[in-house]
């Protein structure tokens, strides 16, 4: 009877195991998916493609091309007000390509799947009034 509790214990830790490393392997995806996106973004925007990838600075290029101040960026770390100004400045990404609020709101909840298509799609740079350069 105990060699039967055991061996079912160990398979449910070989099962909580495996499904742990594909959830991980899928972590791993989404972000190197995430990372190379936000590269091409800052690509097409005319800035170099690593400061896209550097947490905060990345929110101080956006401020800054979207004609803001740089420091908006900093605002974006700042306790309780950080989500407001992380909507705000993911709204002017969309604008600095020609995109609507609908596209805000899938930069929002599904970043995953609207950064690749800003990024690899044929959404053109066209600046903070709309024109492109």
């Amino acid at each position: 009877m105990l060699s039967l509790l055991a061996q079912n214990s160990s398979s449910g830790g070989a099962l909580g195991g495996g499904i742990a490393f594909v959830l991980f392997i899928v972590g791993i995806g989404l972000t190197v998916l995430i990372l190379a996106s936000m590269w091409k973004i800052f690509a097409k925007m005319t800035q170099p493609g690593w400061y896209g990838i550097i947490p905060i600075f990345n929110y101080c290029v956006i401020a800054k091309k979207s004609g803001k101040d740089w420091w908006w960026g900093l605002l974006t770390v700042v306790p309780c007000i950080q989500i407001i100004f992380q909507i705000i400045l993911l709204n002017q990404l969309s604008k600095l390509f020609g995109k609507g609020v609908g596209y805000t709101l899938g930069l929002i909840f599904l970043p995953f799947i609207f950064l690749p298509i800003l990024a690899f799609g044929s959404a053109e740079y066209q600046g903070p009034d709309g024109k492109a350069f």
